[in-house]
This record gives structure tokens, sequence and C-alpha cells, in this order.
């Protein structure tokens, strides 16, 4: 039976995943727009003649987060706190909300503007959520806590689609509210955010990274532990990591730069969060209403299948639940990677064997049980990501650096992703276009060399403590290292760290 202190545990990190909820909803909130013809009658778009400047509208986003996870979430985190790092997104999301739904007649400037506000709102954000929850769960427990994180992504694509699938229902009523109304409802989730953070302890972690404050991280820690014993452990080694960064590594963001280490863990993360947008799932979630398209003609239909999609995801995500802290990382890597690879085959091989046929609008299609199959196939293919590839990155980036580095490095390697998408989206919807889907062998190609990556180069984290991750990637030991700076190895007796098992672990299982 969990003790209550653990329960709150559970409840504060999962207000800091509720951001998550911001950047799924977003992303589906583009798709769902794409597919409302009063979205482009109001700004005068064409799908087919302005596919580029649709692709700029959905890449404006993305430069806002990269620059906000560049430039100005690691800094922010890290000089005012992870409280204030979300808080801040949160506000920058609900002003681009309001740029976006009140957009005036034919000024896409205005709507691309707002893309680009909540690009940085959510870049900020998505930056100190995730190091936020890593730094107050207990590490045995951190990777069934941030499963959480990209299950609220599902949950924000969920309440998107849903909304979306309502208000096509009803367009004739609503007109050009039928995209505003999904848009407008994105201010529902940072308010709730904004309201709860005040309410709950800041990282004790910051509180001694930042300003030397022991008894601030001892009270925010006696919220969550459940012994004085805890508290006094967990606040020492926390002492002795940014002791020993401080002194012998750099307290500053230069050590992304200046130690192997680091840089090694910094390259490994950017591969695995370009790889989590190269595997498919992000074209899929801003351009699976113009690939259902080629398959159905009723927007109605399409709606439908997106919120159910959307659906699943939650349910699918919860699989990393129990599975991320039992198999680790690398296996949930390994096993979506190919999953997802064998899905993206099968989908287009099913469109290039079965006949078209011509639909009502005298445009080419397939039939039904065809069209069914296919949807069934990228269910299949969310199956084997949610849990992998989408919850697992998250997992990994937010877990292999230490304190010095960890906002900064987190910003860079999540806003690697948008970096992905930025450049692919680019050409995808000409690409989809002229290929059909056949270009979806892409993505079956990049998920196969993605899991031999992960089984040559990505280290195992599961349930090694924040502070003593280092040594898994060549690095020393920054709590015994930084325990002897202040003679406190006493502490720490000698035997088998938590380092120590998981490679003695990962050998004898051959993993």
């Amino acid at each position: 039976m969990p003790t209550s202190k653990r329960v709150y545990n559970w409840y504060i990190a999962l207000v800091a995943a509720m951001c998550m909820v911001l950047y799924g909803y977003d992303a589906s909130v583009f798709n769902a727009a794409q597919g409302s013809d009063n979205w482009l009658l109001w700004f005068d778009l064409d799908t087919k003649r302005d596919a580029n400047l649709i692709g700029l509208v959905n890449t404006a986003y993305t430069i806002g987060a990269i620059v906000a996870g560049w430039f100005l979430g690691g800094p922010t985190a890290d000089y005012f706190g992870r409280r204030i790092g979300m808080a801040v997104g949160c506000f920058l999301t609900i002003a681009a909300t309001f740029m976006q739904a009140f957009a005036p007649w034919h000024n896409l400037g205005c709507f691309i503007g707002g893309r680009v506000l909540i690009g940085i709102g959510q870049g900020m954000a998505l930056t100190a959520g995730p190091i936020y929850i890593g730094e107050v769960s207990p590490p045995e427990i951190r990777g069934q806590i941030m499963t959480f994180w990209q299950m609220f992504y599902s949950v924000g694509s969920f309440i998107a689609y849903w909304i979306a699938y309502a208000c096509n229902a009803n367009k004739e009523k609503l007109g050009h509210w039928d995209w505003r109304m999904v848009v407008i409802f994105q201010i529902m989730v940072p308010i709730i955010i904004i309201a709860l953070l005040p309410f709950q302890p800041e990282s004790p972690r910051w509180w001694i990274k930042r300003h030397n404050n022991i008894e601030e991280a001892k009270k925010a820690l006696r919220m969550i532990r459940d012994t004085e014993d805890e508290v006094e452990y967990e606040v020492l080694t926390i002492r002795e990591a940014i002791q020993f960064e401080n002194e012998a590594v750099s307290g500053s963001y230069l050590a992304l730069f200046k130690d192997p280490s680091v840089r090694k863990r910094l390259y490994l993360a950017f591969v695995l969060n370009v790889g989590q947008q190269l595997s498919g799932q992000g074209t899929l979630n801003s351009y699976s209403s113009a690939i259902y398209k080629t398959i159905w003609t009723s927007s109605q239909t399409i709606n439908l299948i997106n919120a159910l999609n959307a659906t699943c995801g939650i349910l699918f995500t919860l699989n990393a639940v129990w599975t991320a802290d039992r198999f680790g990382r690398r296996w949930l890597f390994i096993v979506g990677a190919i999953g997802m690879g064998i899905c993206m085959m099968i989908v287009p091989i099913v469109g290039m064997t079965t006949p078209d046929v011509i639909g009502a609008k005298g445009a080419a299609t397939k039939t039904q049980p065809v069209g069914i199959a296919i949807v069934f196939l990228l269910f299949l293919f969310i199956f084997f990501y949610k849990p992998s590839w989408g919850a697992t990155t998250w997992i990994w980036t937010s877990e292999v650096f230490s304190m010095n580095v960890r906002a900064q490095a987190v910003g860079m390697c999540s806003q690697m992703q948008n970096v992905a998408n930025t450049i692919f989206q680019q050409f995808f919807p000409i690409f989809l276009a002229r290929e059909g889907l056949k270009c979806l062998f892409f993505f079956m190609a990049t998920n196969f060399v993605l899991a031999v990556f992960v089984w040559f180069c990505i280290p195992e984290t599961m349930k090694v403590p924040l502070e003593e991750i280092d040594a898994l990637f060549g690095g020393q030991n920054h709590v015994e290292k930084g325990g002897q700076m202040l003679n406190a190895t006493d502490a720490h007796p000698a035997g088998k760290n938590s380092v120590d098992v998981q490679q003695h672990e990962r050998k004898e299982t051959g993993v």
C-alpha cells in the first residue's frame, strides 16, 4: 500500500506531466485545423496550391520551440526554478492561443505569429517539466512516473481530436467556429497548471544547485520521502555530486562540450530524439488527415479515426508503466523500433497491391475493407510507438545528464525532435502527393536502423540514481568523488553501487 507521501510524489509529478498535454493538443490542433474547409477558407488556402505554405504554418511552431529549447528553456529553469519555467511556458501558450483563434480574415501572418509564440511557450514548458519529474521521483519508479509524460501527450491529442470531431459534426451550425473552438480549448490545461504549481514544492536539486539552500531542499524532500534517513541521504548525494561537478568538471553549460562523457550523452540523445520523429510518428501526427484523404473522402470519418487513434494512444502508452522499470529502456527501444518498421513496411505493400476505385467525388481511392486494414496497421504502429520511442525517449533523455547541464541539455535534446520535424515537414507533403503510401518505406528503413543503433550504442539506465549515472558513459561517479571532496565517504560504504549492479545484470542477461 503506497504511503501518503508517495501518493503526493505521484501527484506533483503528474501536474508537471500535464505540460505534455500542451504539446499533444497543439500538434493535433494543426492536423484538425487543416482538415477544416472553413479554416482553409478563412486564410484563403488551397491544400494543393499552397502545400508549401501549409508546411510553413506547421514549421512556425517548431522554430519557436527550437529557439526556446536551445536558448531560453534551460537558463529559465536553472535560474528561476523548474516551476517558473513551466508557468512561463503555460502563460505564453495562453497568449498565443488567442492570437491563433482570433486572427483576422485572410491574415495568415497573425496565425503564424501565434504558432511561433506557442512554440516558444511549449519549448520552455517541455524543458522544465521532465527535469522536474526526474528530480523529484525516486529512482526505483522514475521510469513509471515518466511514462505519464508521454501519456499526457496522448491525452492532449485525445482532447483535441474529440473536440474536432464534435465541431466537424456541427460545422453547419458553427461555421468558422468549427476550427476556432478546437484552437481556443487549448487554454484549458495551461490555466490548470498555472493554478496548481504554486502549491507544490520546487525541485530539491534546484535549491542546492542554484542557492545552496540545504534547508529548503530538505523541506521539499520531507514532503515526498517517507523517512528522515531518506531525506538526509538524498541531500548528501546531491551535495556530493554538485560539489564534484563545480570543482572537477564545470558548474556551467561549458561542460556540455568540455566533458567527453557529457558530449557522448548529448550526441546519443540527439540521435534518439531525431529518431523519434523520423520513426514516422511526428509526420503521422501532423499529416494523418492528409494520408487518410487518399483512402476516404469524408472529413467526418477522418476526424473519427483520428479521435479513436488518440484514445488508443492513451491506453498503449500505459504499457510502459509496467515495462520501463521491469525490462528496461533498451528493450523497449529495440522492440518498438522493430514493430514500427514492420508496420511501415506492410502499409505501403497493402496500398500498392490493392486496386484503386473511383470515389463519389471522382478521385481515386481504396475500398473500405482495404482502408480499414491500413488504419489497423497504423493503429498497430502506435501500439509499438507509444511505450517505446514515445515514452522511453523522454525517460532516457531526462535522466542521463548531470545536474550542472541537465536543464540545458534536456532542452536542446528534446528540441532536436523539432529540428528533425522542421526539415522533414518541408518536403513530406510533396513526398506524399507524389509517392502516396510508398513514402512510408522511408520510415520502415529508419526504424530498422534505429533498432541496430540502440543495440550497439545505448546503455541501460533503469533504476540508476541520477547522481551516479555518469559512470555508465565512461565518466566518474559524481557521488563518490564529491563525497571525497566533502569528506563524506563514510556515508557511502564500499561495495557495488547502482551502476555496478546494472552493468553486472546486463552481462548476465546478455543485454
